[in-house]
């Protein structure tokens, strides 16, 4: 049977807006979570109903000490969003500027940060970041800056490629030849081209930041000085009595994870096929 292309077209572009819809739900839930009709995380007190299925009143359920478990991924939010976007930001500034200026100027600078690039992306990236969360401590600084220095390798590695394959192209060339320096050539010819593949990748990487907070919350080296992530909230959510009487504590932040990470990816993989970029490094 034939495949309907328009009906197959209109259902990405349905994905395509609740996709965005909802990352931009959650992202103004969290940042307007202290003005919303939710108590605070710091003034959650118990409220008298322990470990309540999710309901009316209570969308997500309670957990174990009474406090309202959708107020707490919302206020869970906030971190999660905080270090995904934070840390892909900076990691796209950083590994974009190493990439285009590697795959424009070439020589020593491309071959040792290439040899960088590889080196990074030959460690497994959740033993280097316990060991630098190890090292240095655990605070939202940190565990921001590590997911960071996790991402560029890959974010350089694209940058680069795509440098390369405009750098001859006839529009640099003329540049060159009236006389346009290296910086303003890479910024405003080779810059523009590869800012969008770039943002395709940064979306599908801050899917995975969101992934890696929770995992290291998860692991017990989640922020120290910030409020609860989701990835603290699936860990308190764990103990065998929990998950077997009230398992709803555990698999609302799992669903505030899930929901967000499809999102993202999906955002991502239809940036990537808008622009038929060829070669994203995952």
């Amino acid at each position: 049977m034939a495949v309907d292309s328009e009906f197959v077209g209109n259902k990405l572009g349905i994905g395509f807006y609740l996709s965005g819809f909802w990352i931009a739900a959650i992202s103004l839930a969290a940042l307007f979570a202290p003005w919303l009709p939710i108590k605070p995380l710091e003034g959650l007190e118990s409220l008298g109903e322990r470990e309540t299925a999710p309901s009316l009143t209570h969308f997500f359920g309670t957990n174990a000490n009474g406090k309202d478990m959708f107020a707490l991924c919302i206020w869970g939010a906030r971190t999660s969003l905080i270090v995904g976007f934070a840390s892909i930001t900076l990691g796209m500034l950083t590994g974009g500027t190493i990439g285009i200026v590697a795959g424009f100027i070439g020589g020593v600078f491309d071959k040792v940060s290439s040899f960088i690039i590889l080196l990074l992306l030959s460690i497994p990236a959740l033993i280097l970041a316990i060991f630098i969360l190890q090292s240095i401590g655990n605070s939202l600084f940190w565990i921001t800056i590590t997911i960071a220095i996790l991402s560029i390798p890959a974010l350089a590695r694209l940058a680069r490629a795509q440098t390369l394959a405009f750098a001859e192209r006839e529009f640099v060339t003329a540049s060159r030849a009236l006389g346009a320096k290296n910086g303003r050539v890479m910024v405003r010819e080779i810059l523009p081209n590869v800012l969008m593949p770039l943002l395709a990748l940064a979306l599908l990487a801050m899917a995975i930041a969101i992934v890696a907070e929770g995992t290291l919350s998860f692991l017990g080296l989640g922020a120290a000085n910030s409020s609860d992530s989701w990835g603290k909230l699936i860990f308190a959510g764990t103990p065998q009595t929990l998950l077997k009487d009230s398992p709803w504590i555990c698999f609302a932040p799992i669903l505030m994870i899930f929901l967000t990470v499809l999102s993202l990816n999906y955002l991502g993989d239809q940036v990537r096929r808008r622009f038929d970029v060829q070669d994203i490094p995952l």
